[in-house]
């Protein structure tokens, strides 16, 4: 039976760790070492990112992200509401990255919490 996107998200979300933006800027305020992925395209970004995130777009991300994240890194991935994020998350999973989680709610969590952006 085909699968909705909906269908395809959900089955992610069941497989990946997700935490909340309180948090991931709890993380992101201790420092220590956590990658912020922003899985998010250009366009968006342009309009503001997690200070220090790293940028690949979700539609580019496995061909690339082997040479700027460490497999053993600890990592949050975020996109605009989370639902691309957990399909990152889950796809880097596959790749063997295991520290990887997926921010729920976004950037747009991150910003009515208060986080800063760039």
């Amino acid at each position: 039976m085909p699968k909705s996107a909906a269908d395809l998200i959900a089955e992610a979300k069941r497989r990946v760790r997700e935490i909340s933006a309180a948090d991931a800027r709890a993380l992101h305020a201790r420092g220590g070492g956590t990658v912020f992925l922003d899985v998010r395209d250009q366009p968006e970004v342009n309009l503001g990112k997690i200070p220090g995130a790293l940028h690949v777009s979700r539609g580019t991300m496995e061909g690339k992200i082997e040479a700027v994240v460490p497999r053993d890194a600890d990592v949050v991935i975020y996109c605009a509401s989370g639902n691309r994020s957990a399909l990152a998350a889950d796809t880097l999973q596959q790749m063997g990255y295991e520290r990887v989680a997926s921010m729920a709610g976004g950037i747009k969590a991150w910003v009515e919490q208060g986080g800063d952006v760039e």
